[in-house]
């Protein structure tokens, strides 16, 4: 045969045409014989030989002959061969022969389906007609899921290949539901489930182990890579295909990895695939669990793409939308958990980078999910903890809470028992943490106590689970608890020269004890001291009244003994604070001011909670060895200011607030620890105490409202309170005071609600721990009590924090009280009830807290000047708990608030009933009357932030919300426990609804609407409801509600235009309401008295309109927006019914924009301006379209239409005449744009002639300016703009033939041509 590169003698005298046919037909004679003969001696392969011998032949003398018999040869011959010859055929066949040899294949492709992959491979490679491949392919489409994996990746290739731009969607989206490889990869599953062992060191090298599965799976992948990336086609297709699935169960991790595959493959796709993640992420069609399917089935092919799902976990966590924020983190941690050491190495330096990214969300997010890792795979974080330590750099930038968290994270990982190499991580916190106490620098002080207190706890937590297993281990935990104990005398040693310092370390350490951190053996020796020292620095005897140079004299007061023994005690308060703030100006003491150890007041609060919650943890729960506290009364005087506030100096006043405020925090902690105490007795003294907090407060508002720039002792000390909070609070007194912008009565300990618009509350925003807009919704109190409602408010950071259990005050109903005579006999019983005052001070500091944890911290960027952490302030305590937590707690309150709701529905039903509905009838207790309706609006808002939660979109907190359901469903009516969720929800819908009659404000209407809206949510039949809702809204805007002030209504806007909103959107009809409040209620305006409402919508008034007509025509515009232009193709009947839809839509507008010609205030014309523009740009895009082809069959509804809109036009026109002449700069700024869309209005009208045939109708004429009014500008500038502007025009303005018969120039701007040409289109008929 010679040599390779020569040819041999059979493929010589196949060459020569004479020759050929019959040499052919001896080979395949012979080639039978060979069939099943093994190799002979030289290793040749007989018929494999013989079929090459025919590849590439020059000239082939008969085409159909060879072709018959290769077929023929194919049907017969055993496997092997038959792949062999069909995968030569491209080689041995002309052009000519293709189609044949295609319809041959795929016949033989139904019969031998394992042939499937040789046939595939082969009619890609020959030239067919597309129809005939896309029955192939459907074919093969057909058998997909009975294919092995083995073939796959030559029939995906296959099926990609032959896909065209116009059934790439099609085709595609068929693909993904027929591959499912997530049980085609059963096999491998072993092997991943072994990954998480293997992943703490697995090298990349571990691709020599993969299973046979596995290899396909990625062969798969990179036939559709390929694909992907050479045609654009396909990437669009397969994410569209992904978007359209709606269904959670349909959702594949298939479809996760393609995601992941077009985002790291093509650039240009990445934005459009965030998107689609995100949408499916709220809607909750991708879970957690079919994320870490994704991961565990196929790490090995995501292990390549690391790089793009780093990046795509970063754009995740910049979202503003929690459970975004929480996939972005679960990217990270299956991340770090399935791939190699350099990716885990990747996941670290991101999360860094997240941290010191000065984003609240991102922070916290990112250090979640290292204590997370930490914790999932401690000998992996540990080599990377160096990147870790880079953190305590940056400490500046981040929150006490944080910082807490960073602690924990890196103690974790230095004290693992796991890790012999962390001594060095040990040594290195131990180096920072001694530096930052003794620090001069106040603030860095304060976060070494916060990181020495987090390491104790975490020192001694390890130690403690290890110290049952073995006495070895036990003895080392007693040398933890040495250290344990060194580390926190340390921080005692370092703080005690300063009372914020002390006072911040009691905290932390009480928080410590509360989480049940700290081991035992160490709580006992750290703590024997603390119940003695608290006694000698606070407790003295009741009976020996302290002597001195006081200024005011000093009295045992807030004693609940009726009868003093001898051996009472007292709180030795007022000489404290006399000894330490009297004599300095009432400035707090420094650290530098005083080198001895100093028993200041400050620490009287903290000191007390560290006390309460040692002895806690000691006894099991029992606090009797400290119930005297309960009791025992404290050395003040005086409170009540009476008649010498005036006669005080600025620094007895001063002395007095502080004195207040100490006395208040105290009261705060006594109420924390006794809470949940059981005996009547006991429950008694708690609400005494409570009541004793609301008195203190109104003496304190009334020393506030006349001691301007006073600074009050700290109340919590995390390092932001010490930062800024009192500089702020000082100014904005200051400013309060002189501007009255006061909107609460009681304890301002509230919450948010809607937005604001004063300035003073956007600056009261830096020290207040919620964002500005919390105090709109309380301005129905009026004067004295209203005006210094908000002061208590700005010092909320000042007051010691409540526990969460302090709520479980609200299952009070009435408590019996017994007075025990000296001889220890029941001499008489008090009821102490938990009064309407006490109500609603517990719950306006609920709802602040449900607020603070329940919204999410969405994700902004904090201000330039502002402090980073003030929404937290004053929630340390509670910020160390989870939402979950809260929930939970808050849950359990839903009867009792219940109860309360429906107590005070029923107080407003009877004095309803009394008074016939007026607020201010005889004999009606005012005060009372705001309380409850105060109460009323904070059970709702706390309804509202219940339900509102994001988290019950979590499989895991469902529960919670079908047991809160069931208890209001069970308000309504007693039913079985097994009950749907939507039988709950509607059960639960009308059990709130029902309490719209009692609604005494409009605020609670509100958040009562609000709260129903909420519930609507999360049941899927909620259309019916819808109308229900809009019916709600419209009683609560047609009812007369309770004036506040008699210049200003209690009404605040933000709170008309949100409800306002909400009836316009569930209204089934939103042209018709708009109809019936411009049509019915504004004209009743304009014909009353001045400061007398609309009849129909009380709502209604001068002073509201501005809210009204924003809403209506911001509606309006956003309706039309919706409506679709519709084709020519579309039926008779909903190009009808569109035509019908303007017509209403156009009447509306214009309604609306006459309305100008009475109301022209400043805000009115500029809502007239912006949304005018708007609507007219909506009937460019979605009407002009419609008339196109309606203009024929509709001719008279047309001309009416533009009739109308020509003169609405017009009045704009005149408008922005009025902006010029004016020279009103913020209406003038949007005349250009209005002007512009108006002249391209004119064009679009005249197109439309054109189109119908009309164009010789259309002609033109001059323009002039007017005012409001319809009367011309004179002014020569004026005039001579008037005329350029015809100029300018005059391609395209038309101008009415009528009004030029009667010897007038028309006035044609560029909005009322549409007019000129109706009117034309009757004189060319």
């Amino acid at each position: 045969m010679g040599a390779s590169y020569s040819k041999s003698l059979i493929k010589l005298l196949l060459g020569i045409d004479i020759l050929q046919p019959a040499i052919i037909k001896t080979l395949f004679e012979k080639l039978p014989e060979y069939f099943f003969e093994n190799k002979n001696s030289d290793e040749i392969n007989v018929p494999r030989l013989i079929v090459s011998q025919l590849k590439w032949l020059d000239r082939v003398v008969d085409g159909k002959d060879l072709t018959a018999k290769i077929m023929q040869l194919i049907s017969i011959a055993p496997e092997n061969l038959q792949h062999d010859i069909i995968t030569s055929l491209p080689e041995i066949l002309g052009d000519s022969q293709h189609t044949d040899v295609g319809k041959e294949l795929s016949d033989l492709l139904i019969e031998n389906t394992s042939l499937t992959v040789p046939i595939l491979d082969v009619l890609s490679s020959l030239r067919l007609d597309p129809n005939f491949l896309l029955k192939v392919r459907q074919l093969v489409m057909d058998k997909l899921s009975s294919i092995r994996l083995e073939d796959l990746p030559v029939i995906i290739k296959f099926i990609l290949h032959s896909i065209t731009a116009m059934d790439a969607l099609e085709v595609i989206s068929e693909l993904r539901e027929k591959l499912d490889l997530q049980h085609c990869v059963l096999p491998s599953r072993l092997q991943a489930s072994q990954v998480k062992l293997k992943s703490k060191g697995r090298a990349s090298s571990s691709g020599n182990q993969e299973s046979s599965d596995q290899s396909c799976i990625i062969l798969l992948f990179d036939v559709i890579k390929s694909a992907i990336r050479y045609e654009k086609t396909i990437s669009e297709a397969w994410i569209k295909a992904i978007e359209n699935t709606a269904s959670v169960s349909e959702h594949k991790v298939f479809d996760l990895v393609m995601l992941f595959i077009i985002y790291s493959t093509n650039t240009q796709t990445k934005k459009y695939i965030e998107r689609v993640l995100r949408n499916k992420i709220r809607s909750g069609c991708i879970q957690e669990q079919l994320l870490q399917s994704t991961f565990s089935v196929h790490y090995l092919v995501l292990k390549d793409m690391c790089s793009s799902i780093l990046s795509l976990a970063q754009s995740l966590l910049h979202s503003l939308d929690q459970s975004i924020i929480s996939f972005g983190s679960l990217l990270y941690k299956y991340a770090f958990k399935f791939f190699d050491t350099y990716c885990q190495q990747e996941v670290v330096g991101a999360l860094v980078t997240h941290i010191c990214s000065g984003n609240e969300a991102e922070v916290d997010t990112a250090l979640d999910v290292l204590l997370e890792l930490v914790l999932l795979n401690p000998s992996a974080m540990m080599m990377n903890a160096v990147f870790v330590k880079g953190i305590l750099d940056y400490l500046d930038n981040i929150s006490p809470q944080q910082i807490r968290k960073l602690f924990c994270v890196l103690s974790t990982l230095a004290f693992s028992k796991q890790n012999e190499a962390s001594s060095h991580i040990q040594d290195d916190m131990h180096l920072v943490i001694r530096k930052q106490l003794s620090s001069t620098v106040f603030k860095y002080k304060l976060i070494g106590i916060i990181g020495a207190v987090t390491m104790a706890g975490i020192m001694a937590a390890d130690r403690t689970e290890s110290c049952s297993l073995t006495q070895e281990r036990a003895n080392l935990s007693n040398e933890q608890c040495t250290q344990v104990t060194s580390l926190l005398q340390l921080v005692h040693s370092c703080s005690e020269q300063s009372p914020q310092a002390s006072a911040l370390y009691y905290d932390e350490f009480a928080n410590l004890i509360q989480q049940e951190k700290l081991d035992p053996k160490a709580l006992e020796r750290v703590g024997h001291t603390i119940c003695i020292d608290f006694q000698d620095a606070f407790v003295v005897d009741s009976c020996v009244v302290p002597e001195g140079d006081f200024p005011f004299p000093v009295k045992a007061l807030y004693g609940l003994e009726e009868h003093n023994t001898q051996d009472g005690i007292a709180i030795n308060l007022l000489p404290l604070l006399f000894s330490q703030d009297f004599a300095k100006d009432g400035g707090p003491v420094t650290p530098q001011e005083s080198g001895q150890k100093l028993v200041s007041p400050l620490c009287l609060a903290p000191y007390f909670r560290l006390l309460r919650l040692c002895v806690e943890r000691q006894h099991n729960g029992n606090l009797e060895e400290i119930d005297g506290l309960l009791d025992c009364p404290i050395f003040l005087t005086d409170l009540e200011p009476g008649e010498k506030l005036e006669s005080m100096s600025a620094k007895e006043r001063a002395f007095m607030c502080s004195l207040l405020f100490l006395t208040l925090n105290w009261f705060r902690e006594i109420v924390n620890a006794f809470c949940q105490e059981t005996s009547p007795e006991m429950k008694g003294k708690v609400l005494t105490r409570l009541k004793h907090i609301v008195e203190l407060q109104i003496i304190l508002e009334k020393y506030l409202a006349v001691t301007p720039d006073y600074i009050p002792p700290l109340g919590n000390f995390d390092v932001e309170t010490l930062d800024i909070t009192p500089h702020t609070v000082t100014a904005i007194s200051a400013k309060i005071r002189k501007k009255g912008k006061i909107e609460r009565k009681q304890k301002a300990d509230g919450s948010k609600t809607s937005s604001s618009d004063t300035i003073s509350e956007e600056k009261n925003s830096e020290c207040d721990p919620t964002p500005s807009h919390r105090g709109q919704l309380n301005k129905e109190f009026t004067g004295k009590e209203e005006k210094t409602s908000l002061l208590l408010h700005n010092y909320h950071a000042f007051f010691r924090e409540l526990d969460i259990e302090v709520f479980s005050i609200l299952h009070c109903g009435l408590v019996t009280k017994f007075i025990l005579d000296t001889e220890m006999h029941t001499e008489a019983t008090e009821v102490v009830q938990l009064g309407p005052p006490e109500l609603l001070f517990l719950l306006e500091d609920l709802s602040q807290k449900l607020e603070s944890m329940l919204t999410p911290p969405i994700a902004r960027r904090v201000p330039f000047f502002k402090n980073k952490g003030s929404r937290n302030i004053g929630f340390s305590h509670l910020q160390q708990r989870s939402a979950q937590e809260i929930v939970h707690c808050v849950f359990q309150l839903v009867t009792p608030m219940c109860n309360h709701l429906e107590n005070i529905h029923n107080y407003f039903q009877c004095l309803a009933a009394e008074n016939h509905g007026v607020v201010d009838g005889p004999g009606m207790k005012v005060q009372e009357y705001h309380i409850m309706s105060s109460c009323y609006q904070r059970l709702l808002q706390i309804f509202h932030g219940l339900f509102a939660w994001s988290g019950f979109s979590q499989p895991e907190n469902q529960n919670l919300l079908y047991s809160a359901l069931h208890v209001l469903s069970s308000r309504l009516k007693q039913g079985e426990h097994s009950q749907p969720l939507e039988e709950l929800l509607s059960q639960s819908f009308h059990y709130l609804q029902n309490f719209h009659q009692s609604i005494p404000s409009f605020q609670c209407a509100l958040y009562l609407i609000r709260l129903l809206m909420v519930i609507l949510e999360k049941s899927t039949a909620s259309t019916q409801n819808k109308e229900k809702i809009a019916s709600l809204a419209r009683q609560f805007l047609c009812r007369v509600w309770p004036s506040g002030d008699k210049e200003k209504s209690s009404i605040s806007n933000d709170q008309l235009h949100a409800l306002l909103c909400i009836y316009l959107e569930h209204t089934d009809s939103i042209l018709k309401a708009i109809e019936e409040i411009a049509g019915v209620g504004v004209p009743e305006l304009i014909n009353s008295p001045k400061d007398v409402s609309s009849s129909t919508f009380p709502t209604l008034t001068r002073h509201t309109f501005v809210v009204f007509f924003r809403v209506m025509m911001a509606e309006l515009e956003k309706t039309v927006k919706k409506i679709e232009p519709g084709t020519a193709a579309d039926s008779q009947q909903i190009h009808e019914e569109k035509l019908l839809y303007w017509n209403m839509a156009v009447r509306d507008f214009s309604i609306l924009i006459n309305l100008i010609k009475v109301f022209d205030s400043h805000p009115v014309l500029h809502v007239c301006l912006k949304y005018g523009r708007l609507f007219v740009e909506a009937f460019l895009k979605q009407c002009m379209p419609l008339l196109d082809f309606s203009f024929r069959k509709h001719r008279e509804d047309v001309l009416s239409l533009l009739e109308t809109f020509q003169l609405d036009t017009r009045l704009l026109h005149h408008l922005c005449g009025h902006s010029k002449i004016h020279q009103d700069t913020r209406l003038t700024q949007h005349v250009p744009l209005l002007k512009k869309t108006l002249e391209l209005l004119v064009c679009r009208v005249k197109a439309m002639l054109t189109l119908n045939n009309c164009r010789e109708a259309f002609w033109l004429g001059n323009l002039k300016n007017r005012d409001l009014q319809g009367e011309e500008i004179k002014s020569q500038n004026s005039q001579e703009s008037t005329a350029d502007e015809s100029e300018d025009d005059m391609s395209s303005q038309a101008s009415k033939s009528k009004a030029t018969e009667d010897g007038e120039e028309d006035e044609v701007s560029a909005g009322e041509k549409e007019q000129d040409s109706d009117e034309s289109y009757d004189d060319s008929d």
